[in-house]
C-alpha cells in the first residue's frame, strides 16, 4: 500500500493506493537508505506474509526459510501462542515508560535468572534493552565499571553488532572503515576454526595449539597484555561467541573453551558470552556455552527471546558486577528498554520453553539434518565442509579441490533461491538462505526449531536442485 496526502491544504486525510512490486522497488531506490542490510540482493526481495517455516511473495509462492531472520524466529513465523500473548498485552498495558515497573518485566527477569542459576550455580541479575548491539553496549559499560579497564579480547570472525562500541569488538574492518579511529578496538585472537586452522595444524595432532598460543601472551610483559609484577592485565574481558554466527557457524573443538576459561579466570579477565544468535535452544541447550564448559561472568542475549516480535535484548551478570550498589539506576538507558510488549512476549516464550523438551527435539532434528548434509557432501565435491550442533548448521562451499573458498557459487545459489521458481512436488518453491563465513562462502542454516523432518527433506532437495542449476560438481 502507498500512503499519499490530499493536495487540498485544508485536509491531511491520507489516500491509500495499491503499489506494484516494480513501483515499490522504484520508491525504495529513491527514498530508502542503502546503509542497512536490505540491498545485498539485487533487486531486493519483497515478501507479503509468513507462516511457520515459510515466507510468501506477492504471487503466493512458498519460500522455505532456513535462516529464520538470523535466528530471531526460533519458534516459527506467526506462532499463534506467542502472537496471542502480544495481542493480550496490547489490550492491557501496551506502553509504559521504563522508569516504572510492570509485572512482566520482573517475572521475565526472575525466569532468566533462574535459568542461569540452574545451569551455572551463580546468582545474578538481568538488565534489559532493545536490540542485540545495544545490549552489547550495556555490557561494555558494565565491564568498564567493574574493572576500570577499557580494552578487550575478541575473536577473529566474531560479530557483536555495528554500533560504535560493538564494532570495536567485531572483527570485520569493513564495519569500522568509514567511521574513523577506534581507540578501544579489541585485540583479536584466532578462533579455533579447525577446517581452516590459522596455524596450519590438524585437530588430530594439534593438542589445542591455538589456546596454548593465547596463553603464551601472558609469559612476559613484552607481549603487551600482562604485568607480572602487578599480576594484572590491561584487558578487562574476552568477548566470545561459543559458536561463531556471522563468522560462519564455526563450532570449536572439544576442550578448547575449558582451557580458555582457566586462562582467563586465573588472570582476572572477565568472560562475556554473546548468545544473541545461539541462545534459546538454537544449539539444543538453552545457552550454547553449556556445551563447552565455559563459565561466563556476563551473558548477552536477544533475538529469539521474543520470536522476532517487539525486540527485547538484555544482559545477565554476576551479582557482584551488577548489583545496585555498583551499577546504580541510570548507568545505562534506552527509552524502549524492558518495553511491555517485548517483556510480555518473552515471558510467554519462557513459559513455552519450560513446558516442552526442546533440548531433545532440537538435538534429534539437528542430528537428522546433519546426517543428510553429510550425505550431500559425499556426493558434491564443491561442498568442502559441513558441521552442526542442534539446529545451527553450516555448509562451506569450495572449488573442486574441496578447500579453496567459492564465493561465486555461494552467491549464485543464494540468488537463485530467491527467484521462487524451483519445481518440486508439482509446485514452485523458493529457498531463503543466509551467507556468512570468513570468505562469504558458507551457508549458515538456522531453521525454525519447529521444523519437521519433511521440511528438512524439502530443504535438502531444494539445495541440491540449486547446486545442479548453478553448475556445482
Amino acid at each position: 500500500m502507498t500512503i499519499t496526502f490530499n493536495p487540498d491544504e485544508t485536509s491531511l486525510e491520507p489516500l491509500i493506493q495499491s503499489a506494484s512490486t516494480e513501483e515499490l522497488l522504484q520508491k525504495d531506490s529513491e527514498y530508502c537508505s542503502f546503509g542497512d542490510t536490505v540491498h545485498y540482493a539485487d533487486p531486493p526481495k519483497i515478501f507479503e506474509r509468513c507462516e511457520g517455516s515459510y515466507l510468501f511473495d506477492e504471487s503466493g509462492t512458498s519460500y522455505l526459510d532456513l535462516q529464520m531472520w538470523y535466528s530471531a524466529v526460533n519458534f516459527g513465523y506467526g506462532n499463534p501462542r506467542i502472537n496471542e500473548a502480544l495481542k493480550r498485552q496490547i489490550d492491557t498495558l501496551p506502553q509504559l515508560a521504563c522508569q516504572y515497573l510492570h509485572r512482566e518485566k520482573v517475572e521475565l527477569a526472575e525466569a532468566l535468572c533462574n535459568v542461569m542459576e540452574k545451569r551455572t550455580g551463580v546468582k545474578g541479575r538481568v538488565h534489559f534493552n532493545v536490540g542485540g548491539a545495544q545490549a552489547v553496549e550495556d555490557s561494555l559499560k558494565l565491564v568498564r565499571n567493574a574493572t576500570g579497564r577499557s580494552l578487550n579480547f575478541a575473536f577473529m570472525g566474531g560479530y557483536h553488532g555495528r554500533t560504535l562500541g560493538a564494532s570495536a569488538i567485531t572483527s570485520s574492518y569493513r564495519y569500522r572503515r568509514r567511521f574513523g579511529h577506534f581507540s578501544d578496538r579489541a585485540q583479536f585472537i584466532p578462533f579455533p576454526y579447525c577446517f581452516r586452522c590459522p596455524y596450519d595444524k590438524t585437530r588430530e595432532s594439534c593438542e589445542l595449539f591455538c589456546v596454548d598460543q593465547f596463553e603464551r601472551l601472558f609469559d612476559t610483559e613484552y607481549h603487551s597484555v600482562w604485568d607480572a609484577k602487578a599480576s594484572q592485565s590491561e584487558f578487562a574481558a574476552f568477548y566470545i561467541e561459543p559458536i561463531q554466527g556471522t563468522g560462519g557457524y564455526v563450532i570449536p573443538p572439544e576442550g578448547y573453551f575449558e582451557e580458555l576459561t582457566r586462562i582467563l579466570h586465573e588472570r582476572g579477565i572477565l568472560i562475556v558470552v554473546d548468545e544473541i544468535q545461539m541462545g534459546l535452544y538454537r544449539t539444543g541447550k538453552f545457552w550454547s556455552f553449556e556445551h563447552f564448559g565455559l563459565k561466563p561472568d556476563v551473558v548477552v542475549f536477544g533475538k529469539a527471546l521474543t520470536n522476532g516480535l517487539n525486540p527485547l535484548s538484555g544482559i545477565w551478570a554476576r551479582e557482584d558486577l551488577i548489583s545496585p550498589s555498583v551499577f546504580p539506576p541510570g548507568s545505562t538507558h534506552s527509552t524502549f528498554s524492558s518495553n511491555t510488549l517485548g517483556t510480555a512476549t518473552a515471558l510467554e516464550v519462557m513459559r513455552m520453553l519450560g513446558e516442552s523438551d526442546y533440548e531433545s527435539s532440537v538435538m534429534e532434528k539437528g542430528a537428522y539434518f546433519l546426517a543428510r548434509l553429510q550425505d550431500l557432501k559425499s556426493r558434491w565435491k564443491m561442498i568442502g565442509h559441513v558441521d552442526g550442533l542442534g539446529l545451527a548448521l553450516r555448509i562451506e562451499m569450495c572449488k573442486e579441490d574441496g578447500f579453496t573458498p567459492n564465493k561465486d557459487l555461494t552467491n549464485a545459489i543464494f540468488d537463485e533461491g530467491l527467484k521462487g521458481d524451483i519445481e518440486m512436488h508439482g509446485r514452485k518453491y523458493g529457498l531463503v538462505l543466509d551467507v556468512g563465513g570468513y570468505y562469504k562462502n558458507v551457508f549458515t542454516l538456522a531453521p525454525s526449531l519447529e521444523i519437521t523432518e519433511d521440511e528438512i527433506d524439502l530443504g535438502l532437495a531444494l539445495i541440491e536442485s540449486l547446486l545442479l542449476r548453478c553448475g556445482a560438481c
